[in-house]
């Protein structure tokens, strides 16, 4: 198969099974508190109802408010096509577009934010407060664990960088250290423990879901399937950190696929033996995924 036409099963797959990550993790975190928990499939049927409803705006929203969640999914699916999580090339691909990737990732977070505020709740704005705080933490570290990684691989293409990491690799010092940093930032970015409880609904504590509260119907059915894409995403890129590519797309595929759900069952555990972080630990957190990048970067750059 083609290239192009590899990128093509990949983004496919992904927007098909994007849902499936965020079920996979609730049944894992259902299984080890010995409960029966939720049916795998939940998100899906979520979405399915959320789309049969019509959303309801308050007369304090603009064009702002509306524009949020269209813009947190496009630019989470503009992503996912430049992501090769299964091997090959992702279809957008050139030298430096691990920068658009990155920033993509700002600009979805950046309107969901400015939605949060434009609907003139109080504890709207303190979730977009903290978003804002937490994400100027996690924003340098993703971009200096890619630095190192592109260094390694020497690649400034996302799609290279990644396949560039071969299994001799992945005993670097380096690579471990910009895993384990993109690891702690895709926590924090997906709002999962212990940085934040996806699960709460105590206005005091959360961070991403007190910035919806006042989306509904379709709107949030885009807000729901645009997290379960971004969890995709950068699950994908964790992923891609330390799974070997062979140069053979179907079996660089199915590994892709077991390595997400390898992803998503450690994300589920993580989330069984830990429990939220005080609001002001996580920044420490975050600050020690910078410093690991850091180290990373500098690892590489005196190889």
């Amino acid at each position: 198969m083609s290239e192009p036409g590899i990128a093509v099963v990949q983004i496919v797959l992904a927007l098909v099974c994007a849902p499936l990550l965020p079920g996979i993790i609730n049944r894992v975190k259902a299984i080890v508190a010995g409960r029966k928990g939720q049916p795998l499939l939940q998100t899906y049927f979520d979405l399915a109802k959320l789309l049969t409803k019509s959303p309801v705006y308050s007369r304090t929203t603009t064009i702002i408010f509306r524009a949020g969640p269209i813009v947190g999914l496009a630019t989470a699916a503009v992503a996912l096509t430049m992501l090769p999580w299964g091997g090959g090339e992702g279809l957008l691909s050139f030298d430096g577009d691990f920068i658009l990737f990155v920033g993509l990732l700002g600009v979805g977070r950046f309107f969901t934010i400015i939605a949060a505020l434009d609907t003139g709740s109080a504890f709207e704005g303190m979730g977009a407060s903290r978003e804002a705080w937490f994400s100027a933490l996690t924003e340098p570290a993703l971009f200096l664990a890619v630095a190192a990684l592109a260094h390694v691989a020497g690649s400034l293409t996302l799609s290279r960088l990644l396949v560039g990491l071969g299994a001799g690799n992945l005993g670097s010092p380096a690579v471990f250290l910009a895993a384990a940093a993109t690891y702690i930032v895709f926590l924090a970015e997906n709002a999962r423990m212990p940085v934040d409880d996806p699960t709460t609904h105590l206005e005091l504590t959360m961070i991403h879901e007190v910035m919806v509260l006042d989306h509904s119907g379709v709107d949030f059915a885009y807000i729901q399937y645009g997290a379960s894409v971004k969890l995709w995403v950068l699950g994908g890129l964790f992923s891609s950190m330390l799974v070997p590519k062979t140069g053979l797309w179907l079996p660089d595929l199915a590994a892709g696929l077991g390595a997400l759900l390898a992803v998503g069952v450690i994300t589920g555990i993580v989330e069984s033996v830990m429990a939220r972080s005080r609001m002001a630990r996580v920044p420490q957190l975050l600050v020690a995924a910078i410093a690991m990048s850091a180290l990373g970067l500098t690892l590489a750059l005196a190889r």
